[in-house]
């Protein structure tokens, strides 16, 4: 279907961001996420920097992230003009800790933006509770969590807005692409504005301030389609590779999963492991010896506050958790065979570095 809809785009001549499968897009996802709006964007990040500017926020401002996440969610930030502020994260599901956030407004804090991190949803009945108290407008950062829920409700309708990633390596992918979601018609309007250059509606080629060229392509839209299409099967599977691992893995001394609060439902995005004790170098070894193996893993993303261009204090929780984790294959294709494969070498290799540390 994927490849059905690629080649209809391309042989109906509007393979630019004009076409039938733009608007087919992205009311399809606005459905999936049970929102209002969807505004189709060109990638992930510029879907968090048009959020952003779309909302107000601007040089001066400041905006509560989680320190633990790609740095995706940190430059859309700067790129406003605007200061992140890294929040600590909840051991247990890796996203933004509502507590933390208290404690960290100022009178400059314009925003919070929760990461739903590697596809478990943020506590975002709590984080809202602290947005409504102080004003703040809630962007929540869902690049990894297509489908997951909290509290019984699909992320990209639990904040103002939300932005969403469909790279490559995403549960649903056009290649390249993002979407902004939202209940607000005022601000998803805003949005399609900023998108298209900020030209205006009524006088072609007429610009009141600057915009950008943030679209997407039909071609990719049409991807995005079939990718919908296929969204429980896609979410299925990787529900069932988390199933498999946990089968797999059990019993294993010093390896943990996922672990996930009971208001969520996760999409796992990807298989989190985390090995205790152990120290980053040691983890870094253990990664090396599983490629060596075959098998091909990533260590958890680094705290956005170790970056040398902030100057922020370190975080507790971010800090302990990051150096031990590891994220296992998560692709769709894998078979439970796979996973069994994967799982044995991931047993001997710790084995080994265990063994290693008691000599």
């Amino acid at each position: 279907m994927e490849r059905s809809n690629l080649l209809h785009a391309f042989d109906s001549g509007w393979i630019s961001s004009s076409g039938e499968f733009v608007t087919a897009f992205e009311e399809k996802f606005a459905e999936f996420c049970e929102c209002k709006h969807a505004v189709a964007v060109s990638n992930g990040t510029v879907a968090l920097h048009l959020a952003l500017r779309a909302c107000g926020v601007g040089a001066g401002d400041e905006v509560i992230i989680p320190d633990l996440s790609f740095i995706a969610t940190a430059n859309a930030v700067l790129e406003c003009g605007a200061r992140p502020v890294f929040a600590d994260i909840e051991a247990d599901t890796l996203c933004l800790d509502a507590a933390d956030v208290a404690r960290l407004v100022t009178s400059r804090t314009r925003a919070i933006m929760p990461v739903h991190l590697y596809g478990h949803p943020a506590d975002m009945d709590a984080i809202n509770v602290v947005a409504k108290r102080h004003g703040l407008i809630v962007i929540e950062d869902a690049a990894e969590a297509h489908g997951a829920r909290a509290y019984g409700r699909r992320v990209g309708g639990l904040g103002d807005c939300a932005a969403f990633s469909f790279f490559g390596n995403k549960i649903l992918t056009t290649g390249e692409g993002g979407m902004i979601t939202t209940n607000d018609d005022a601000l998803a309007a805003r949005c399609r504005t900023l998108r298209d250059h900020a030209m205006s509606k009524e006088k072609r080629y007429w610009h009141n301030e600057p915009g950008y060229n943030y679209r997407i392509t039909n071609m990719q839209a049409g991807v995005g389609c079939a990718q919908l299409d296929r969204a429980g099967e896609l979410l299925r599977r990787r529900s069932d590779i988390f199933a498999w691992y946990t089968k797999h893995l059990a019993g294993v001394n010093g390896i943990s999963l996922n672990r996930r609060g009971a208001w969520a439902e996760p999409c796992f995005w990807m298989v989190c492991a985390e090995f205790s004790p152990i120290a980053e170098g040691a983890r870094d070894r253990l990664i090396l010896s599983l490629r060596e193996r075959g098998v091909d893993t990533r260590p958890y993303f680094y705290p956005m506050s170790d970056m040398p261009y902030f100057k922020a204090a370190p975080t507790k929780v971010a800090h302990s958790v990051y150096s031990r984790g590891v994220n296992l294959p998560t692709y769709f294709d894998l078979s439970e065979q796979d996973v069994r494969k994967i799982a044995g070498i991931v047993k001997s290799v710790w084995a080994d570095l265990a063994t290693e540390a008691e000599a």
